[in-house]
């Protein structure tokens, strides 16, 4: 195991691998910038390198710097969390030559991930059912309408790199396409600095549903699935699981861990899926770093994700075979953003006052506490609350308590936005896609 690692994130997925570092006995290094001198995970860190620059986003993206702190501390790992320099293959690269342990897949395997067209190739490869769509980047409207002559309209223009939904456009018939793929391109370049873009065969009707995977690069197993279907701006807002029956997880689970296998996959990672009204799975693309909602699957499972992913970055095998994966119950978890709960803009300020829940299966991963100064240039994530029930409906039970529970006063948050969903007819009856939050706008009234 590493004596010493040193985390490039904050918040509190910082928080949360400090703890899972300190139960594997390894001392914790943290960067920072201005904004979180003060913060939770920067005072319970054994030593924090002040990173300051009048750009607050420099503390975790200039990978650089974060090296050199690395060094200088004598850290023999990096963990990224998730965000930042968790996908960024240079930085990987980079940790390689100086011989800095990075707690995640190699830079080969992240390049390979990071480019749609490339991922979407070698899954399929692997055994993976995908959306019919190009299999090269797309650059003129005529071909693109060719294209979705012979795989049937609605499609999909969507950027090769990067991802989180930016600059994707649906199009629904052949006129669309050229200020559709005008719109990507352009999007996608001022965003991942790479304009090219691909189409597929959009799927109507779809939910969002996501595999745990943990590989060493020789092997990989899986733990299940999550529901994320509820979304903004093709953000996820609330994740539960499990969702699917043992027959369809079984046979989807051992694909992904095919998929995995087949790119020497090692770390944790979550490949995500759209499935259509009768069912069927489509591939979206692979995250290759710890998920904001891996809580949700330690809940079911039992088995703490982020102490599994040091554990094989530091070389050793997987601990446990798939047959030992046992999901118990469900798992709900809700984030706490500090925003508007109608038209989700940041929320930034200071808490005066800040309680969260606890009790039987409550669990609550934040940051946050009385006096502490939410700021307005970072993601708005404030707290993560997940609960446990024995099954679904003790978990949505257990959760509106939890949520009734929660105190906090100094922002705005999204828990109402919960609570009205957590009353909802069609989320009670499943009947959830992710067009959810589009199709009740009157949620909040």
């Amino acid at each position: 195991m590493f004596e010493r690692v040193l985390i490039a994130n904050r918040g509190e997925i910082a928080l949360r691998i400090l703890r899972a570092l300190r139960g594997l006995g390894c001392s914790v290094a943290i960067v920072h910038g201005r904004e979180d001198r003060l913060s939770l995970p920067v005072r319970m860190s054994d030593i924090a390198i002040p990173l300051y620059s009048d750009n607050p986003l420099d503390a975790y993206l200039d990978y650089e710097r974060v090296i050199e702190a690395a060094k200088e501390v004598g850290a023999q790992a990096i963990h990224p969390g998730y965000g930042f320099l968790a996908e960024n293959a240079a930085f990987v690269k980079r940790c390689e030559e100086e011989g800095i342990i990075f707690i995640g897949p190699s830079s080969d395997v992240i390049s390979l991930l990071g480019d749609k067209i490339e991922a979407r190739a070698a899954m399929e490869a692997a055994g993976l059912p995908v959306a019919k769509g190009s299999s090269e980047p797309i650059t003129s409207s005529e071909v693109a309408a060719s294209l979705a002559d012979e795989i049937g309209y609605p499609v999909i223009i969507k950027a090769a790199a990067g991802g989180g939904g930016i600059g994707m456009q649906i199009v629904h018939q052949e006129s669309e396409f050229p200020s559709a793929l005008k719109i990507c391109q352009s999007r996608a370049k001022s965003a991942f600095g790479d304009e090219r873009v691909f189409v597929e065969k959009y799927i109507e009707g779809a939910q969002h549903i996501e595999f745990q995977v943990l590989g060493d690069g020789t092997d990989a197993i899986h733990f299940g699935e999550r529901f994320c279907s509820i979304q903004r701006r093709h953000q996820k807002l609330l994740e539960e699981g499990p969702w699917l029956s043992e027959e369809v997880r079984e046979e989807v689970g051992a694909r992904v861990c095919a998929g995995a296998r087949a790119v020497g996959y090692k770390g944790l990672a979550t490949f995500e899926f759209l499935r259509d009204s009768s069912g069927e799975f489509y591939f979206l693309e692979v995250n290759p770093r710890v998920q904001v909602e891996h809580t949700v699957t330690e809940m079911i499972t039992g088995h703490d994700l982020v102490k599994l992913g040091i554990r094989v970055a530091a070389g050793e095998p997987l601990p446990m075979s798939q047959d030992e994966i046992k999901i118990s119950g469900h798992a709900i978890q809700c984030r706490i953003n500090a925003e508007d709960p109608v038209n989700f803009v940041p929320s930034p300020g200071r808490l005066w006052d800040c309680h969260f829940p606890s009790g039987f299966g409550v669990r609550v991963d934040t940051h946050a506490h009385i006096g502490y100064e939410m700021p307005g240039c970072f993601d708005s994530l404030l707290a993560k609350m997940v609960v446990w029930g024995r099954d679904r409906d003790h978990a949505i039970a257990s959760l509106k308590v939890a949520l009734d529970e929660t105190i906090i006063v100094g922002v705005e948050t999204v828990i109402p936005l919960h609570r009205a969903i957590l009353e909802e007819p069609d989320y009670l009856n499943r009947n959830v896609t992710i067009a959810y939050l589009e199709e009740h706008p009157d949620l909040l009234g």
